[in-house]
């Protein structure tokens, strides 16, 4: 008798488990139903890219009033209003470098000069009104809202750009940028860089801002130990290897940049070359940052990569090949660094070396030069990498619950390839 009712009271209770959890399922479904057909922002397109993966034309971006994903769901469970956008859906793209500042040298410096002549002619136009300086700064920010762009991660020589960031229309990373190649000018340069940085700081950019180098063959040991101090935890970044006559500077001494130095009067005869590549010299005297962005990289070989990632720091790799182009006709070594697997990222560098700052541009020039690049690996470039260099990836980069990343729409795609009227536009 006993193990008669044993039984029954256990079947009973196994039924009642079941039904319970059942019923929480069925109920929890019902109220996400709920939740996917009354939000705000439903949108369906071609093709959805998460920032991680593909998804087909039957997947539904579901956003709620304050533009946060709630998630992605299948179309026969979205219910009505669902905005179809012919071509591609992404996250907003992030331009991890620029140098907003020099947007008011659009057009006035030639092309294809070489980097000494280019940056030659760049520091003798700096000096503008601030406040063309700025109108060109805002002008250039609406350019890059326009073409999708939420996220930038921004070289700073001075605040002149500050006001266009308080207005907070998007997301920035500001690297207060310094430079000085003679050890004893060190302190002075290092000063100046951090009263740049303390007017960031008092306008509540603080833990947004970092100072940062300019590159290896602009910063002399003494400073880039006064960087490294200041920025302990900070993501920062620097040019890296962007001319061959970075690494002859480096490898023999026999170099343009002697040129450079000798047409803006400084004396660099204590130089002495250290005989490695630039990137193996001078990036163990950043070992406390946060990790780097290395920016360029047009020369930076396979043995490079390996030093840097035995630092085990994060380290990215920011390509602006419209840039690169521009300056000396050159592209970043896309295959080298797809075979090494290293974090790549995208950047427009500035209008003074670009004729627009479209991140989509950028990934037109690429495909142009290595086809082979799947479209969806350069959008993980441009969306969730770009996030995750800046430190802005639990917020952007990815249709991740929660996240704010906006939506952009590429259209002019045809078998996941750009044509040549690929555009973009900015949904939300």
């Amino acid at each position: 008798m006993f193990t008669r009712l044993q039984h029954l009271l256990q079947s009973t209770s196994g039924w009642v488990i079941k039904w319970r959890q059942n019923y929480r399922f069925s109920a929890a479904s019902a109220y996400h139903t709920y939740l996917y057909r009354m939000a705000n922002l439903k949108f369906r397109a071609d093709v959805l890219f998460t920032g991680r993966e593909l998804r087909d034309d039957q997947s539904v971006l579901v956003l709620d009033d304050d533009k946060k994903v709630v998630d992605i769901i299948a179309l026969a469970d979205a219910g009505d209003d669902v905005q179809y956008h012919p071509g591609w859906l992404l996250p907003g793209l992030i331009n991890c470098h620029c140098h907003l500042e020099l947007s008011h040298l659009h057009k006035l410096v030639p092309e294809q000069t070489g980097l000494v002549d280019f940056v030659m002619t760049v520091m003798k136009q700096r000096h503008f009104p601030e406040a063309e300086i700025q109108q060109a700064s805002e002008a250039a920010e609406q350019q890059m809202l326009r073409q999708g762009i939420v996220a930038v991660g921004d070289i700073c020589n001075t605040a002149h750009t500050l006001p266009v960031k308080q207005a907070g229309r998007m997301q920035y990373r500001n690297f207060v940028e310094v430079s000085g190649f003679v050890p004893q000018t060190a302190a002075m340069r290092f000063q100046q860089a951090e009263a740049v940085y303390n007017q960031f700081a008092q306008a509540g950019m603080e833990q947004q801002t970092a100072i940062v180098p300019h590159a290896p063959y602009s910063v002399s040991g003494a400073l880039f130990g006064l960087i490294n101090a200041h920025s302990a935890g900070k993501r920062i970044t620097m040019h890296n290897q962007e001319t061959l006559a970075e690494e002859r500077f480096f490898v023999d001494g026999q170099s343009d940049f002697r040129r450079l130095y000798t047409g803006f009067g400084i004396d660099i005869s204590f130089y002495q070359a250290p005989g490695k590549s630039s990137l193996q010299a001078c990036l163990p005297l950043l070992n406390q940052t946060g990790g780097i962005v290395l920016v360029h990289n047009t020369f930076t070989s396979e043995a490079d990569i390996a030093f840097a990632l035995q630092t085990g720091e994060p380290v990215y790799w920011a390509l602006c090949p419209n840039a690169n182009r521009y300056i000396e006709n050159r592209m970043p070594p896309v295959p080298m660094l797809l075979k090494n697997e290293v974090n790549i990222v995208l950047g427009t560098d500035s209008l003074a070396s670009n004729h627009q700052l479209s991140i989509l541009s950028e990934i037109q020039t690429i495909s142009r030069h290595y086809p082979e690049v799947p479209l969806h690996t350069m959008l993980q470039w441009a969306t969730l990498n770009g996030a995750q260099a800046l430190g802005l990836d639990a917020l952007l980069g990815s249709f991740d619950p929660g996240k704010q990343p906006g939506v952009v729409n590429i259209t002019g795609v045809e078998n996941n390839v750009l044509q040549a009227n690929a555009a973009v536009q900015r949904i939300v």
